[in-house]
C-alpha cells in the first residue's frame, strides 16, 4: 500500500529559544535530514510542514506546506495539511526532532492498522504514547476538520475518538528520543559519538 509522509517542522521550539528545530545540526547535519534519510526508504511521498526558513526547507527538494491557521495550533495543523495534500490514502506523521525514528515505522504501523481494522495507528514504547508518530487513513480528515473547528487541539484526544490502535515499539525505545532542548541535543551527540 502506498504511503505519504509529512514531517512536522512547523513548531515554535520555545524550549530551544525559538530556533527552527528542524534545521538544528546533529553530527553536521540538520535534524530534518536525519529524519528524511530514515523515512525515505519507508514511504512513497514526503511532504514537509514548515512555517519559517522556507527557503532552507525548499532546498531539501520536497514540497513545503505552511499552516493554514494563523494562530499556532500545534501538530494537528500539520496532520490536517498532510491529510488534505497527500497523494496516497495513508499518511504517516513524524516530528522533525526525532533523528533515530524506527526504520520499520511505516511497516509496523500499517500491519497493525490493517490487522485491527483501524483508521489510526500510534507508536508507543516503554509505557509512553507517541501521538505524533502516527499512521492514519485519509478518511479521518472530516473528523479532524470538525475537531479543529470546535477549538480542540489535543492530538491524543482526537486520535482516540477514531478507530484507533497502538503499536508497541518497546524494542526500539531510543527511536523516539525527541530533542526539545540544546541539552537533549548535546546528550544525543555524545551518545552517538560513543556507540
Amino acid at each position: 500500500m502506498l504511503v505519504s509522509a509529512i514531517i512536522l517542522a512547523g513548531g515554535r521550539a520555545t524550549r530551544m529559544g525559538g530556533v527552527d528545530k528542524g534545521l538544528v545540526q546533529l553530527q553536521q547535519k540538520p535534524l530534518i535530514q536525519h529524519v528524511i534519510e530514515r523515512l525515505k526508504p519507508q514511504v512513497d511521498e514526503i511532504i514537509i510542514n514548515a512555517n519559517r526558513e522556507i527557503n532552507q526547507y525548499q532546498a531539501l527538494g520536497y514540497p513545503i506546506l505552511c499552516d493554514e491557521h494563523t494562530d499556532f495550533i500545534g501538530p494537528l495543523a500539520g496532520f490536517s495539511l498532510g491529510l488534505k495534500h497527500a497523494k496516497h490514502d495513508y499518511l504517516l506523521t513524524v516530528p522533525c526532532d526525532s533523528p533515530l525514528l524506527p526504520l520499520n515505522l511505516a511497516q509496523r504501523l500499517m500491519t497493525s492498522l490493517t490487522k485491527n481494522n483501524a483508521d489510526i495507528a500510534v507508536a508507543t514504547s516503554g509505557g509512553n504514547t507517541h501521538p505524533v508518530f502516527c499512521l492514519c487513513k485519509k478518511n479521518v480528515l472530516p473528523s479532524l476538520t470538525e475537531y479543529l473547528a470546535s477549538g480542540e487541539r489535543r492530538v491524543s484526544a482526537w486520535q482516540k475518538s477514531q478507530r484507533y490502535t497502538e503499536v508497541d515499539f518497546s524494542d526500539a525505545v531510543d527511536a523516539f528520543i525527541n530533542l526539545n532542548t540544546f541539552d537533549d541535543l548535546s546528550a544525543l551527540e555524545l551518545k552517538l559519538t560513543y556507540t
